[in-house]
């Protein structure tokens, strides 16, 4: 397929990393979170959780109030905020990345962000200071109207986050929660006061009113969740009101000020297929409008190109690319072949316009999935029919589940996979920690405080039951090399960023795997020994330069038209004609 979808040039073959605000890093703890910052009203005791603290240990407040780790995690707050990210955007452009995808930043009061309580301001606990954030707010009387809406020094350091991002040469986009909001939405809590006399009565999918209960009114929420209220929608759009709302927050953001170059490069749309077609198409002409070069990409966990091909997004978060890689590099029993492996990829590249293959977001982990290496360690447990066995892979409910971070074996499979996630067409995408090994089981345990050379961090539980093994917890430097190496080589070599993509070695039974990526005379031989024992095999040359590696481990020696390789045990190497 080789129609254009508008992809934006920059996102084409992108190296992305995924940042999860309140877990990546602490720059300002004078803005920590406080016991009224929770979303419920605050455990007994509650205090903010040390950084460097064993995940599994329990504070005094949690053994207090609740019966196990998995009631008391959620009320955990660890301080990360945006003068954090700003600390550290040398890590990032030191680890190959070129574009970062935040996970909310907007005013709400969960760790995660995805209840929003507005979508014009920046959480004040993420900026320099909260308290005056919130009387500024207060003073300002805002409404839904953005001439009423004032600029906090949250919101004022999210744009200096920005102004960084770009000064480095990378691109950032913002997480959008259009869906549903939380129950502190400005326009729900009117709703709320005045009931059916709310001016946004229209804006919330209300199926009863005058109802018995607290709130005299029942709604849906996003799942049949209450603290989720669902925005209501026409057929194939939202009401005017909100969309006008969602209109004018997506101009603030991308060009405050009416300065596109100041503002953020694209949103992820969470959810996307919880709303409507209508809007979504509505909405990218308003992008388009707003900045030509925006991208816009999808939360879709299954093959879907009714979302690229109408009008709608430039990209999705490539799911199906994680579980075919988890059958291929990390299975036992349900382990897949080369062959099969490499027949999963075409129906991949083959659902989608060419361009928009290159735009896909290629994850292997995310805050809703476990972590690569914990899907490396615990082989088949992370695959279900294509998808992610959420049950099977939380901690909480699978005592065999295993935490730790394996041999030098597993590592083998990580650096193999992270190879691979480097060299093949798309964009891959980085969740904060997989490159110093961090490990954690599905949701919450793939959320933990990121890992930094520079903190001592406690021994590890392997359990969050007591007395359990412990092991060391610091960040693997060398393996942060490796992914460092192989993304360099995906930034200065045109042919494995943008060239396109051909197989040239997959077997029936067997873990051998080679393709090559090709830009006009430049190709790059991308070789991956997925089995226990050494390999040799010949290929056929496509380039008429002297080979040399670009990254990973293989000799190679060429003749007239072939290209003799022999690779290691779980080796990856990349060959540059």
């Amino acid at each position: 397929m080789k129609k254009n979808t508008g992809v934006p040039e920059w996102a084409k073959g992108a190296v992305w990393y995924q940042i999860f605000p309140e877990r990546f890093a602490n720059g300002d703890t004078s803005n920590d979170p406080g016991p009224d910052d929770l979303e419920i009203p605050a455990p007994r005791g509650w205090k903010i959780t040390p950084w460097a603290a064993d995940w599994y240990s329990r504070a005094p407040w949690e053994k207090k109030n609740f019966r196990s780790f998995f009631q008391s995690v959620i009320h955990r707050r660890y301080g990360g905020d945006l003068q954090g990210i700003i600390d550290r955007l040398g890590h990032i452009k030191r680890l190959g990345a070129d574009a970062i995808y935040l996970n909310p930043v907007f005013t709400s009061p969960s760790h995660h962000k995805y209840d929003g309580e507005s979508f014009h301001h920046i959480d004040p606990r993420f900026g320099p200071d909260p308290e005056g954030d919130k009387r500024l707010t207060a003073a300002a009387k805002e409404t839904e109207d953005p001439a009423t809406w004032v600029w906090t020094k949250a919101d004022k350091l999210f744009l200096e986050l920005v102004r960084r991002i770009h000064k480095r040469g990378m691109k950032i986009i913002i997480d959008g929660v259009f869906n549903h909001s939380g129950r502190g939405f400005f326009a729900f809590r009117d709703l709320l006061a005045n009931g059916r006399n709310s001016r946004y009565k229209d804006w919330y999918r209300v199926t009863k009113w005058n109802a018995a209960g607290p709130d005299g009114f029942i709604y849906r929420g996003w799942w049949g969740i209450n603290g989720l209220p669902e925005f209501d929608r026409t057929r194939d759009t939202f009401h005017y009101g909100y969309k006008r709302y969602l209109f004018n927050i997506t101009r603030r953001w991308l060009a405050p000020g009416g300065v596109t170059a100041a503002g953020a490069d694209g949103f992820r749309l969470d959810v996307a297929p919880c709303v409507p077609h209508g809007f979504w198409r509505e909405w990218r002409k308003e992008v388009q409008a707003i900045k030509r070069d925006a991208c816009l990409i999808a939360e879709v966990s299954y093959i879907a190109p009714a979302f690229v091909s109408g009008g709608e997004f430039h990209a999705m978060m490539n799911y199906p690319f994680a579980y075919a890689a988890a059958k291929f590099f990390a299975g036992r029993k349900k382990r897949i072949s080369s062959l099969q492996f490499d027949r999963a990829l075409a129906r991949l590249r083959g659902a989608y316009p060419e361009d928009v293959t290159h735009g896909m977001q290629n994850l292997l982990s995310s805050h809703d999935t476990p972590r690569l290496r914990s899907m490396v360690c615990n082989p088949d447990l992370a695959i279900a029919d294509d998808a992610f066995n959420h049950r099977k892979t939380k901690a909480e409910f699978n005592s065999d589940y295993n935490t730790g971070r394996g041999g030098e074996r597993e590592r083998k499979i990580h650096m193999l996979i992270a190879a691979f996630q480097a060299l093949y067409i798309g964009a891959p995408m980085i969740y904060y920690g997989d490159e110093y090994g961090m490990t954690g089981a599905n949701d919450p345990d793939c959320r933990k405080p990121m890992l930094w050379p520079d903190i001592a961090y406690a021994r590890e539980s392997l359990r969050p039951e007591p007395g359990s093994r412990r092991e060391p917890n610091r960040p693997d430097i060398g393996l942060f090399k490796h992914y460092a190496k192989f993304l360099t080589a995906r930034k200065t070599c045109a042919a494995i960023r943008k060239g396109f993509y051909r197989t040239l070695y997959a077997e029936p039974n067997g873990h051998l795997f080679i393709f090559e990526r090709r830009l006009g005379a430049r190709s790059v031989v991308c070789i991956f020994n997925a089995g226990e024992t050494p390999r040799e095999i010949t290929v056929p040359r496509s380039g008429r330069t002297r080979p040399r590696l670009l990254a990973g481990r293989a000799a190679f020696n060429r003749e007239a038209s072939r290209l003799n390789i022999k690779i290691g045990p779980l080796e990856a190497a990349a060959l540059a004609e």
